[in-house]
């Protein structure tokens, strides 16, 4: 016990000093209790689940806790981008290496071939133009697109480097100066066609 007396107190008799009403009583505190890391400790968990709480509520609540958090679904607000494939359009047709033989090479007229890939962004330029050509030169020409992934055997043959590739094929023959690889306008594929076009007529 812990006795604390007023300095005007005198210590002469100690009976008066302890039944002095200016004594003041602290009672003894409590012992200190030493908590390990280990231990359990209420407080501590008790924090421990709210902020876990509150972080999973955060990033990983459900659409309901979202929604009254005010938060948006990441699966609603992600947009959706296109995604480019070779799929024949526009009169142009779609062929692989087993057809080839047929279309391309024992074809009675010239056949121009666009090899192409679905990751190629110039082809995906290109298509407009391309699906053009098909409908306008549709009586003088035959457009067939190959998938360069797809055919390997092809590419290998014909060495097909880069893409876009165009080739002009007639009477199961490669033309000669008729390859072009990278994109090209409108325009200038419509110049590329008429000058093959001539070529292959005055041959």
């Amino acid at each position: 016990m812990l006795l604390f007396l007023s300095p005007s107190i005198s210590l002469q008799n100690m009976d008066t000093i302890v039944s002095n009403s200016a004594l003041l009583f602290i009672p003894p505190l409590p012992p200190v209790r030493t908590v390990t890391s280990n231990s359990y400790s209420p407080t501590t968990s008790a924090l421990a689940l709210s902020s876990k709480k509150l972080f999973s509520g955060f990033f990983y609540s459900s659409g309901s806790q979202r929604r009254q958090l005010g938060l948006r679904n990441s699966s609603s607000s992600a947009r959706t981008v296109p995604k480019f494939t070779v799929a024949s359009g526009g009169g142009i047709q779609q062929i692989n290496e087993t057809q080839f033989q047929d279309t391309v090479l024992n074809s009675d007229r010239p056949v121009l071939v666009e090899f192409v890939a679905n990751w190629c962004g110039p082809c995906r330029l290109i298509s407009p133009a391309m699906e053009w050509v098909a409908q306008e030169y549709r009586d003088r020409l035959t457009v067939v697109k190959i998938d360069h992934d797809a055919n390997p055997k092809l590419i290998e043959e014909y060495k097909v480097y880069g893409l876009p590739a165009l080739i002009l094929f007639t009477n199961g023959q490669e033309v000669p100066e008729s390859r072009r690889e990278g994109a090209i306008t409108k325009v200038k594929l419509k110049e590329y066609v008429d000058a093959l076009l001539e070529s292959v007529s005055v041959a």
